[in-house]
């Protein structure tokens, strides 16, 4: 879920990229067959019978009369695998709790020594409970999102897309939300963001949206799973015509920049400059015998995560600039790169249906009673876990609109708009999450797609 860039700092940039920027803010099981588990021996049922009933044998004095001997027989085991479309959790498939990893990338440099010291080795043998959760997150949103990428097609609503991707991280997760603090053990980690051309980020139909998608569509696909609050954050761009290629491939390796570049004590300034670099040497040929750049949108960043807050405070930005702050052991990041055919800037425009309760938010006297009652309610069933209206409709709650926009007055409940670029453009977006653990850094959510 991308962050966006803020306004006054993105003014003294040169759009050549030279100024100076301040950022602020599938897994398969083996099921076991029954084997045989008989005695070896073979047993004729009539004969058994016969000598049942029958006298004993002559010459053996007080011969036992013979029993007959049954086979234990043993249930057999029914090998689990994922459903299509995906319903089954992924605890059922991973019974002994030991999820995938992601990819494990050792550091370099002045870090090498972390891959070999004990000291950090102990530090991350403490953290155990913590990537048993992220990868449960993680082996969630792989299975759901390689479903996606092969069920998606043109001609569908946006709405049965979003639903279709929701309800499998719920199913998989366990979770279905329905109940009352369910959502906050597991489920979505924020909305399904389903961005279409030049619509960069943070647009998923609210009720009563008919918006289909077309074959000449570039859509991004943003949504997040989460274990207790651990969130990840990963988010791929389809598109139907192979017109669009080279402007997926560019941002895709823009993205992966990032994530080779991120890591312990790097300058953000260093990564946006590398992501900047890769992107901007990239073209589309949108028509025949003509290129057009494509240009990283300078006002979207990725982010770090915290426990349950999607933006944590730290901003990765994707162009050169002079932020000096560094990543740090133990933190998450959110890579994502936005690539784009317009002005490489976007903007608050279109209906709003993303929000989250601000992880600072202040302690407000709210007069309206249905202001009152929501926020008890997103208190109880997202807590600072971003949320759509789709989300309230299906807990039941009706008319809220106005309590809503009375909590984003007060400062309780941020709004995030959707963003976009000048109409006519194409925008792209790719994005992993990455944990940088004390001996080496994971990229959590990779997969086999990419």
């Amino acid at each position: 879920m991308a962050a966006q860039a803020n306004t006054e700092a993105l003014e003294k940039l040169n759009l050549n990229g030279t100024g100076v920027t301040k950022s602020n803010g599938g897994a398969k099981t083996n099921g076991g067959n029954a084997g045989d588990t008989g005695d070896g021996e073979q047993h004729d049922d009539s004969d058994e019978a016969d000598e049942h009933v029958g006298a004993p044998e002559a010459g053996a004095d007080g011969a036992a009369k013979k029993k007959k001997k049954r086979k234990n027989k043993k249930k057999k085991k029914t090998a689990h695998v994922q459903t299509s479309p995906p319903t089954v959790p992924v605890s059922q498939l991973f019974p002994n709790g030991q999820y995938p990893k992601g990819e494990e990338v050792p550091y370099i440099n002045e870090n090498a020594f972390r891959t070999t010291n004990e000291e950090k080795r102990y530090l991350d043998n403490m953290n155990t409970e913590f990537l048993t959760e992220y990868r449960q997150a993680a082996e969630v949103h792989r299975q759901v999102r390689q479903w996606a990428q092969k069920s998606i097609k043109p001609g569908q609503t946006l709405t049965e897309i979003a639903e279709g991707i929701e309800d499998g991280v719920r199913r998989l997760t366990g979770h279905m939300g329905l109940e009352e603090g369910d959502s906050l053990i597991g489920g979505m980690g924020f909305p399904t963001g389903l961005s279409i051309n030049h619509c960069a980020a943070h647009y998923t139909p609210n009720a009563g949206n008919t918006t289909v998608l077309k074959q000449g569509d570039v859509m991004k696909v943003d949504f997040g799973s989460h274990i207790n609050g651990r969130i990840v954050d990963c988010a791929w761009t389809m598109a139907f015509d192979p017109k669009f290629d080279s402007l997926l491939e560019t941002v895709k390796e823009a993205t992966n920049t990032g994530v080779r570049e991120a890591g312990i004590d790097v300058r953000m300034s260093d990564i946006g400059a590398a992501i900047q670099e890769v992107m901007e040497a990239g073209t589309v040929e949108l028509e025949p015998g003509k290129l057009t750049p494509i240009k990283s949108i300078r006002n979207l960043n990725g982010h770090n995560i915290e426990q349950r807050i999607i933006h944590g405070g730290k901003s990765v930005p994707i162009v050169k600039g002079g932020d000096q702050t560094k990543m740090e052991e133990g933190e998450i990041f959110a890579i994502e790169t936005f690539g784009s055919t317009g002005k490489g800037y976007v903007r608050d425009d279109m209906e709003t249906s993303h929000y989250a309760k601000r992880a600072d938010a202040p302690t407000v006297d709210l007069r309206l009673t249905s202001a009152k009652k929501l926020l008890k309610v997103i208190n109880k069933n997202f807590n600072t876990l971003p949320f759509c209206r789709r989300y309230l409709d299906r807990l039941g709650q009706e008319k809220y609109l106005l309590g809503l926009n009375s909590l984003v007055d007060a400062g309780i409940v941020e709004a995030y708009p959707p963003l976009v670029d000048v109409k006519g453009s194409y925008t792209a977006q790719f994005e992993h999450t990455i944990l940088l653990r004390p001996n080496i850094k994971e990229v959590i959510s990779r997969g086999d797609d990419f």
